[in-house]
Formats: structure tokens, C-alpha cells, sequence
């Protein structure tokens, strides 16, 4: 067999398990929360966020509160799809899955399911979407912060099914979309910061 041949077979090999990975789903990223204890997250995250409008005393320091991740994700799922804008306006049906690109480029996705997770000061969120009539799973982590009013967002994690994508190759084309989406990056008004810290949203007065 020539080698020219054996390559052939090689690659083929490697394109069939590549798609297999892509289209593989992956495990959960956090544990789907019962309807009753979903409400009760959702309710807790509204209440601990209203605590930032209330004014302070003078010489006190900025209230601070601490959210976990279910309440994060009960509250996402109650706004009936308000993605996060660091992952948000993923690719239309037509768009290929071979490019990085094709994970953050321009549309709106049909997005079926959303997950958040905090471990350490990483947050790592997974979520499904029909990309080129296809469901794939996409998770996507990194480091949660903010700087000058605006959230910022640094990936260490990318994810395509069971596929995981050097953050490099999806780098750039993941902060042109942040920089496109700024406005949906700014803070509300009574928040001066946020950051993950010891597995927790911390959100801080303005």
C-alpha cells in the first residue's frame, strides 16, 4: 500500500472521529435542577441583586453578594433565553462547523438548553444549538471579571461536543464578538464588579 494511500486513510480516519466528537454529547457541565428548585434559585438570585440598590450608610463599603451557579442558571432559564453576550448570536443553519469562526460568527442560534458552572474562579457555561441542521453541544469556560463598567470575559476552555478546540484557534474570533456585543456587556447601574471567586458570582456595589 503506498503511502500516499495509508495518509489518505489516516485522515479520513481522524475526519470520522473528529465528527463523531462534534456531534457527541458531553458530559453536563451541572446537574438539571427540579422545576420547585429552580423557582426557588431564580427567587433567591432576584432577591440577593436587589440588595445592591439599597443605599449605603457613609463610611460603609460597598455591599457584596455571593450567587452560585444554580441560581445563575435558574435565572437564566426564567428570562426565557437571555444568553450571557459572551456566548450569545452564534451561527445560522448554513454555517460550517470546520472554521472557529462558525461557533461565534453573526445570527441567532436556536438555543435549546443552557448550563452554568463555577469551580474556583473559572465559570464555565454549556448550551445546545442547531448549527447546519445539526444539534452540537457547546461549552465554553474561562475567567469572569470587569474593567471600566463593562463585564470581561478571558476563555481557558472551548469545547464542540465531546471536542475540545485550542482557546487559540477560537480566540480572536471570540473577541471580535465580545467587542461587537459591548452594549450588552455593560454592568447595571448598582453594580461596580463582578468576578468568580471560590466557586461563586460575587457582584459588588457601585
Amino acid at each position: 500500500m503506498k503511502i500516499d494511500r495509508i495518509i489518505s486513510i489516516a485522515t479520513l480516519g481522524a475526519s470520522v472521529i473528529a465528527i463523531v466528537l462534534v456531534l457527541k454529547r458531553p458530559q453536563p457541565v451541572a446537574t438539571p435542577q427540579p422545576p420547585a428548585a429552580a423557582a426557588v434559585n431564580a427567587q433567591s438570585f432576584q432577591e440577593k441583586v436587589q440588595q445592591l440598590d439599597q443605599p449605603r450608610a457613609e463610611g460603609q463599603p460597598p455591599a457584596e453578594v455571593h450567587i452560585t451557579s444554580d441560581e445563575v442558571s435558574a435565572a437564566i432559564a426564567q428570562a426565557a433565553g437571555a444568553l450571557p453576550a459572551a456566548i450569545a448570536g452564534q451561527p445560522a443553519g448554513d454555517t460550517s462547523l470546520s472554521s472557529p469562526d462558525a461557533i461565534v460568527a453573526p445570527g441567532q442560534p436556536d438555543i435549546k438548553d443552557y448550563q452554568v458552572n463555577f469551580d474556583g474562579d473559572i465559570a464555565r457555561g454549556q448550551f445546545v444549538a442547531e448549527i447546519g441542521g445539526k444539534t452540537v453541544y457547546i461549552t465554553l469556560a474561562g475567567h469572569l471579571g470587569s474593567k471600566d463598567g463593562y463585564a470581561t470575559f478571558d476563555p481557558t476552555e472551548f469545547k464542540v461536543g465531546d471536542l475540545s478546540i485550542p482557546v487559540s484557534l477560537v480566540n480572536d474570533a471570540l473577541r471580535k464578538k465580545l467587542a461587537e456585543q459591548r452594549d450588552r456587556l455593560k454592568l447595571p447601574d448598582n453594580v461596580g464588579g463582578i468576578k468568580i471567586e471560590n466557586g461563586e458570582l460575587v457582584m459588588t456595589q457601585k
